[in-house]
């Protein structure tokens, strides 16, 4: 958000500050006792044993911190309020602090406390959209996605992330219920794979299932600088993904989600905005915003200084590649198979462009 304000890119008229879901709203997926415990979490400034063993929070993975409840219900109520939006009408939103994909009904889960994804999607469901894809570029499996809407014929779950990586859900055979389509990928995922998946996968499988909406999780770690994952994204591929898919739904809600390197994260979701909204891209950042992006630090830590074409733009160098057998063969497996329960029948027409 700095960075996209030192560029002019957020006027207040494309600008809405998030609301902060209550639990009665949290509640459409959340089990009770446990958005409870988050804010007693928060009261306390750390968790009870009984925290700690029944909701798995303040662990190395879920720690407790002071907005440990504001903050997760802060992203949900924005991605839930983009959805009342987009159903009322359809449109393009962006919420970059959505994304948190692996949180589970009565617990948290991989710095997950609450899932707006499940969250927002339910909201799409409850107010009639019946057809419904969601695409998952980060760099970990959408296990919290895939328990909420396995086995649901109108959500299309289409995940594409490292392989031998954290949650170790989503293999190839993992149709979660017909619903979805999974690709684990090896180390040193390029993008001319990610092209390839784009080509071969997601854009096929996306546009026969006629969506009322699509929604893009976009999390940084698979991109080269990221410290927890062995991809090698240039954030490029993101922005191929996102052009192509946006066409393909009259209703367009693109979410942010994991990613540990700052300066990677905030230049990928500045730059997702900057083609959402219309902007020129630039070669060079302007000092203003170079000044952000310079600001940014590791917050401890011995890791060295980013490399210096990350403090100056925002666009990355294409970082092309071989494509390997391992996503080719993959892709033909997905490619002849079908949904258990199979919606692409009745076909109709989309919009050919964002509202």
């Amino acid at each position: 958000m700095d960075l996209g304000r030192a560029l002019g890119w957020l006027p207040p008229d494309r600008f809405r500050t998030s609301p902060r879901a209550k639990p009665a709203a949290l509640a459409l997926w959340h089990d009770a006792d446990y958005i409870a415990a988050l804010q007693t979490a928060e009261g306390l400034g750390e968790a009870t044993p009984e925290m700690r063993s029944r909701f798995h929070l303040g662990t190395l993975s879920n720690p407790v911190f002071p907005q440990v409840f504001r903050r997760p219900a802060t992203g949900a109520g924005g991605v839930m309020l983009a959805a009342e939006l987009l159903a009322a009408t359809p449109g393009t939103i962006h919420v970059p602090g959505g994304g948190t994909h692996h949180g589970l009904p009565g617990r948290a889960n991989g710095f997950c406390y609450l899932n707006d994804v499940v969250l927002g999607i339910k909201v799409l469901q409850r107010a009639g959209l019946a057809r419904i894809v969601y695409i998952d570029l980060d760099a970990h499996h959408c296990d919290g996605v895939e328990h909420a809407f396995a086995g649901d014929p109108g959500v299309r779950m289409i995940s594409v992330h490292e392989e031998g990586r954290w949650p170790f859900t989503g293999a190839l055979a993992d149709r979660a219920g017909g619903s979805a389509f999974n690709l684990p990928v090896p180390k040193g995922y390029n993008d001319t794979e990610a092209r390839a998946v784009l080509e071969g996968l997601i854009l096929p499988r996306t546009a026969e299932f006629a969506p009322d909406a699509i929604v893009v999780q976009c999390g940084a770690d698979s991109l080269t600088e990221d410290p927890l994952s062995r991809l090698a994204l240039s954030n490029r591929a993101y922005v191929e993904a996102i052009r192509a898919l946006w066409p393909l739904s009259p209703r367009f809600l693109v979410l942010g989600g994991g990613g540990y390197n700052p300066w990677s994260v905030g230049r990928l979701w500045t730059l997702i905005w900057g083609v959402l909204s219309g902007q020129p891209l630039p070669d060079h950042l302007p000092p203003a915003a170079a000044a952000v992006l310079a600001g940014l630090g590791w917050q401890g830590g011995g890791r060295p200084p980013p490399d210096p074409a990350l403090l100056t733009t925002l666009v990355d160098a294409p970082r092309e590649g071989p494509l390997r057998p391992e996503i080719t063969d993959r892709l033909a497996i997905l490619r002849q198979r079908r949904p258990a329960t199979d919606l692409t029948g009745a076909r109709r027409s989309c919009s050919t462009g964002p509202a």
